[in-house]
């Protein structure tokens, strides 16, 4: 097998799981960290015509990930291009196991198994926590409805404020924010880099609680360590 692949997560399962089996990866692909392929530019302006070089027998995406019109080129070009859907962590795992099955492995990898296992029981708060995840400032953008974070934090015993918004990553401001009576704020490392110096400081009444993106919205072998990583983040932001 050849594969190209266009999604950062689904890069590391691959890699992972059918060493050899990946020709062709993102810029933004950094995991493994030693995963030597040609890099074929972002997930949202793939270089088409590098790929279709490649002559991959497979090209795996993401319809958030990804767009469409550089998906129907690829297939125009007559690749075979499977596109996974993710909104919640079950639906991790089935589109998981459909990828490392289209790229050649005829056994489920043992992460994956190992990944299940840790998410049947996650460990949770005394309490359930009401948060807002903002994903970017100037402007400010939320998780909103329907997203495979989300998900995440409300098996982690955080339910997010926004969830029930008409949009997936809508803009709120951060007057807003601060006035929503939020008990926590996640704030995640990519796709907007917030640090201990940029973020906190607009939440001076609210605990809020540094993540690393890969945990809370990779879906791929991050999933192994995600509820204890997450789990530990959470409790100790609102000790």
């Amino acid at each position: 097998m050849r594969v190209v692949s266009l999604v950062p997560s689904l890069t590391e399962a691959v890699a992972v799981s059918a060493p050899g089996v990946l020709v062709g990866a993102t810029d933004w692909c950094s995991h493994p960290a030693d995963l030597d392929v040609v890099r074929v530019k972002g997930t949202k302006n793939p270089d088409v015509e590098r790929i279709v070089a490649l002559a991959p027998d497979l090209v795996i995406a993401n319809e958030e990930e990804n767009r469409e019109p550089d998906l129907t080129a690829l297939r125009q070009a007559g690749l075979d291009v499977l596109v996974t859907e993710v909104r919640d962590v079950p639906g991790a795992f089935r589109e998981l196991e459909r990828v490392v099955r289209a790229c050649g492995l005829p056994t489920r990898p043992r992460w994956l198994d190992e990944a299940e296992e840790a998410w049947q029981d996650p460990p949770r708060p005394e309490r359930r926590l009401r948060a807002a995840v903002p994903i970017w400032r100037r402007p400010w953008m939320v998780l909103g409805r329907d997203t495979f974070a989300g998900d995440v934090l409300a098996r982690l015993g955080v339910d997010n404020a926004y969830a029930s918004h008409a949009e997936r990553y809508p803009r709120v401001p951060v007057e807003e924010l601060r006035a929503a009576g939020l008990d926590l704020v996640v704030l995640p490392d990519e796709p907007y880099r917030f640090t201990n110096d940029d973020g906190p400081e607009a939440f001076p009444e609210v605990p809020c609680a540094l993540v690393g993106g890969r945990h809370l919205t990779w879906y791929g072998p991050s999933l192994v360590r995600a509820p204890r990583v997450l789990g530990e983040a959470l409790r100790a932001a609102v000790r």
